[in-house]
């Protein structure tokens, strides 16, 4: 169990030391502060904030020439702008035993703290010397991008986190030759008072298809066997980055099948675990390939934005689509297009992101902190 769970502050700066060493394209030029990455949070207690509503944003998103996690900011949820100049704010070449992050996901619990999610996974490993082989594992028998670990992190401030890397395969038996552990995202389960960790997996080199665990109290492991969430009528079609949302009493869940094109499919269940009914609508307008949908609404409305990565266009992009009922969704256009409302300042190309809902007194601590005025 504790080759499972990493939570080593040592390791974490000497990854950082050797980071500094050899920097990647966007962090050059740019100061080195990082989010801190701690054994514990007893020493970081939540601060004390004034009554407000969370009326700002925060777009946490990863670039491939990084490989690593980013944070950007908005006041009104049309424009963002990364609070560290379009630097990483963690560095994946620290955390991650494959020496790169993707798929970022972060929550607030009901706790009040935050939860955030990560797939452990370089893709481009080989290419830039941190391994002698395309994969971590043989492609014809774990697949393409294959990978182990998830990464839990937990923070009750948004600056100071503690880290876990979580070997699915290890943990559970009948995961034993999972071919990857991706996309994981969190929600709270009111009836099992757990966090619900979800992601994609696939057995070998089969079809991939997502699942669902409950989480430890601490977000360090997962403590169920993994059950699969979503029943494709076709099997042998990969099902890939599930996103749920609670809607009155009704769980939406968005994913990506990979039909031809890849596209953006809406499922709903009464139940947060299972139950979802498959809905051949496609959701996204996007004529190339999306993924990555994730939802979040705006604030004192009754409107709610569906985000994906459109990868099919080069380079990818953010696109939109806005609902208030989730039969019709409007598209607003992606980030920077003409004619889009949707607008970043200073960075480009963001993958596979998440928005949450936040204060613009926690806007302003983490723009503080890593130097923005």
């Amino acid at each position: 169990m504790k080759a499972l769970i990493a939570v080593t502050s040592l390791a974490l700066m000497l990854g950082t030391t050797a980071l500094a060493a050899r920097p990647q394209a966007e962090e050059t030029a740019h100061a080195t502060r990082r989010l801190d990455v701690v054994r514990s949070l007893d020493d970081f207690p939540a601060p004390k904030v004034r009554a407000a509503g969370r009326s700002a944003y925060l777009l946490a998103y990863f670039k491939d020439e990084t490989h690593s996690l980013h944070f950007a900011t908005s006041a009104d949820g049309y424009t963002f702008t990364d609070v560290n100049d379009g630097a990483p704010v963690l560095s994946g070449r620290a955390v991650a035993d494959q020496k790169g992050i993707r798929d970022p996901h972060i929550m607030r619990g009901p706790d009040g703290d935050f939860y955030m999610s990560m797939t452990d996974l370089h893709i481009f490993a080989k290419r830039e010397g941190l391994r002698t082989t395309d994969w971590e594992r043989p492609e014809k028998d774990y697949g393409w991008g294959n990978n182990r670990n998830l990464i839990l992190m937990k923070s009750h401030d948004l600056l100071h986190w503690t880290l876990a890397k979580v070997n699915v395969s290890a943990l559970f038996p009948a995961y034993a030759q999972a071919g990857n552990a991706w996309a994981p995202e969190t929600i709270w389960n009111p009836a099992r008072k757990r966090m619900m960790v979800y992601f994609t997996t696939r057995i070998g080199n089969g079809p991939n298809f997502m699942v669902q665990s409950l989480a430890d109290p601490a977000f360090t492991t997962l403590t169920t066997e993994p059950k699969q969430i979503l029943h494709y009528p076709r099997p042998a079609v990969n099902t890939i980055d599930a996103d749920i949302t609670k809607i009155g009493d009704r769980y939406h869940m968005f994913y990506v099948a990979h039909e031809q094109p890849g596209s953006i499919r809406q499922a709903v269940s009464r139940r947060i675990d299972g139950g979802y009914v498959y809905d051949a609508q496609k959701i996204d307008p996007e004529k190339v390939a999306a993924e990555a949908p994730n939802l979040w609404k705006r604030y004192g409305t009754n409107t709610y934005v569906l985000m994906y990565d459109v990868f099919g266009t080069k380079p990818n992009n953010m696109g939109f689509a806005e609902t208030t009922d989730f039969k019709t969704f409007r598209n607003i256009g992606r980030f920077n297009d003409p004619g889009s409302p949707m607008k970043t300042t200073n960075f480009t190309a963001p993958k596979h992101g998440t928005v949450m809902a936040i204060t613009p007194e926690e806007a302003e601590r983490l723009r503080g902190y890593f130097g923005e005025r």
